[in-house]
């Protein structure tokens, strides 16, 4: 059975994008971005729910932008390699690869998706990775803590949620930034 994992870059205080929707303070620097590859070599389907896909998509044609550094080369040919499932009342069509558009966000389906995958499934966004954590569907959370403060914005982890974790490992990189990967308890 594949691990489900919910993973994000943070600020210091728990949001994923600021009051003006901005997170361009959460871009990850080289050494982030090739342990970030490296965990992202284990997935084989990526959840995302519609803005969360709008962002990713770029990693479509990534591979085309001139000077790109091999990190984000090699994240480009992760994310074309990934299934990706988007949930969206609205969005008509995928423009990426391996893609398809789910108008409900199911948790019986995904326990399916779960039981059969040979590879991770990583949840994205975090209305979507709500959903999926109350359901009891996540397995792993994986939070970059970036140090900033934003004052608020988008939460990366939903409010009125308990939920009980076990730390299973940590990671500090040079720009101050430190992974810590948890796992649900049972």
């Amino acid at each position: 059975m594949a691990r489900l994992i919910c993973s994000a870059i943070t600020s210091l205080d728990g949001y994923v994008a600021d009051q003006d929707g901005n997170f361009d303070w959460a871009a990850p620097d080289e050494e982030v971005h090739s342990f970030v590859n490296d965990l992202e070599r284990a997935v084989g389907t990526y959840l995302y729910g519609r803005r969360m896909y709008e962002v990713m998509v770029y990693w479509e044609t990534a591979h085309t932008v001139a000077d790109q550094p091999s990190v984000v080369q090699d994240f480009a040919e992760i994310w074309q390699a990934a299934d990706k499932i988007v949930y969206s009342k609205t969005l008509e069509t995928a423009t990426s690869a391996r893609t398809r558009i789910e108008r409900d966000f199911e948790p019986e389906s995904v326990r399916q998706l779960k039981a059969r995958a040979e590879r991770d499934i990583t949840v994205g966004g975090p209305e979507l990775a709500a959903q999926a954590i109350r359901a009891g569907l996540v397995d792993e959370c994986h939070l970059f803590v970036t140090p900033i403060v934003v004052g608020g914005g988008r939460q990366s982890l939903p409010d009125g949620l308990r939920w009980e974790l076990e730390l299973l490992g940590e990671r500090r990189f040079g720009n101050g930034v430190v992974h810590l990967r948890y796992g649900g308890r049972t």
